[in-house]
């Protein structure tokens, strides 16, 4: 296609909210069409004409009649486009469409508003209405989680550091360790999203001289968004950098729990794996293959969604009380990161519903260093029986060390080892095996992180 059709061929798309439709769900994008940012700009430009009218800056029938014929327009994408070809400017452009609607009664439209007043309230109303649904696809990886977390609570597996077998956990243990994460997503999230819902109706450079701070209000009011203290013309761009920088920090949390699933389904391991269904393919050369292509395709959206976050943090630096390098940017992150992120959700949620569990798998493993996992205990078990602990550690690495090497039974070792026995004997070193010993303190765990849930 080459690197030209490449760009035109993205530019339509974003316009058109087919971008990668693969990836994408219909509330999701239909709420960045450009049907849906016009309805948004007349609803604004309305607005502050009933609010002007009230004022007495213009005649209370016009802004009846502008609502009267503009509410239920389909505005013309295409018309918009040709007058903008035109005009260079997308506001005029479609004020000139609109008016094509209203007639005479358009010349009261957008008194005292400069264009960032529409398109930074836009933008906002954008966001909060996307925070929404997002929030909603937080809910339904919380509530999985949940639901996975107390059917596992004592399902009992190796815990692992560095890749390497290191004491027992559960699979609930991992589950609610998500679900206090996303929990905290959330809650940033909420945060973000009333950080964002901000409205600027203040005219040239900020100063409402042309436009009473009534009409701000008014406009903030109806469209549920709180009024920008000091918008020097533009809202502040720090309120966008950390809204996009919480999408990614949402987006690193939805990676490492798909880490986990990929590295938990490995063949080697084995221990849960993404749902298979009847008639799916997972390879076109080998019929064997069942592959994590769903959490694979989550660790890719996650890259796509932080890659929003520098350019958002970017565009708060902009020259005196406005410039447009970052008009640009947002225009393509702004929907960007939004859709993915409510995807990745979706996705995230439907991978942990139906999450296939292997618990044999799981003690499978567990028993695979023929007791490993307990060397912590027999070390501090040493040197409460009077050992120091640099000989403890020398005593319990040798047999450890033996166990792993030459594949035999870590306890049998630890008997036979004059030093180990005759401190600990056979009893006390049997009962330092004992698994629910690890499990103990798994319900206080629980209590913490769900007591609220």
């Amino acid at each position: 296609m080459g690197y030209v059709g490449v760009v035109i061929l993205y530019v339509f798309h974003l316009e058109d909210m087919a971008v990668i439709s693969r990836y994408s769900r219909p509330e999701m994008a239909a709420l960045w069409s450009a049907q849906s940012k016009y309805r948004i700009w007349f609803e604004i430009e309305a607005y502050a004409c009933d609010a002007m009218a009230v004022a007495g800056v213009i005649p209370k029938e016009a802004a009846e009649q502008i609502w009267a014929r503009g509410k239920d327009v389909e505005f013309d994408v295409a018309r918009i486009d040709e007058i903008e070809r035109k005009v260079k400017h997308d506001v005029i452009a479609f004020l000139t469409h609109l008016a094509e609607h209203v007639g005479e009664p358009a010349r009261f439209v957008h008194q005292g508003l400069t264009s960032s007043d529409v398109l930074d309230t836009c933008l906002s109303v954008q966001l909060d209405r996307a925070s929404v649904l997002l929030l909603a696809g937080m809910d339904k990886v919380l509530a999985a989680l949940k639901t996975q977390a107390m059917a596992h609570k004592y399902s009992i597996c190796i815990g692992r550091s560095h890749g390497i077998h290191a004491e027992p956990t559960t699979f609930g243990l991992k589950m609610a360790q998500a679900y206090a994460e996303f929990s905290r997503c959330r809650k940033r999230l909420e945060a973000a999203r009333e950080d964002i819902a901000v409205c600027a109706i203040s005219g040239a450079v900020g100063t409402f001289a042309n436009i009473d701070p009534g009409v701000e209000a008014h406009v903030a009011q109806k469209l549920g968004l709180t009024v920008e203290p000091v918008s020097t013309q533009i809202i502040p761009r720090d309120r966008h950098a950390a809204f996009f920088a919480t999408l990614g920090v949402i987006a690193s949390s939805i990676e490492r729990l798909a880490t986990e699933i990929r590295h938990l389904q490995r063949t080697e391991v084995a221990e849960v794996e993404e749902f298979f269904a009847k008639g799916q393919k997972g390879s076109s050369a080998m019929p064997h293959k069942r592959n994590p292509v769903l959490t694979e395709n989550l660790t890719g959206l996650a890259r796509l969604i932080r890659a929003c976050v520098t350019p958002a943090l970017e565009n708060v630096a902009l020259w005196h009380e406005r410039d447009i390098s970052h008009s640009s940017v947002e225009r393509g992150i702004a929907p960007d990161a939004t859709i993915h992120l409510d995807f990745a959700l979706h996705r995230l949620a439907g991978v942990l519903e139906n999450l296939v569990i292997h618990q044999d798998q799981m003690q499978k493993n567990l028993e695979q260093l023929g007791g490993l996992h307990n060397s912590q205990r027999v070390l501090l078990a040493l040197t409460q029986k009077g050992a120091s602990r640099e000989d403890a550690y020398n005593m319990v690495q040798r047999n450890a060390m033996k166990a792993w090497e030459d594949n035999v039974n870590f306890a049998d070792l630890l008997r036979e080892d004059e030093h180990v026995s005759s401190l600990l004997g056979v009893d006390a070193l049997s009962a330092l095996f004992d698994t629910a010993y690890h499990l103990r303190h798994v319900d206080t765990i629980f209590k913490r992180v769900f007591v609220k849930a």
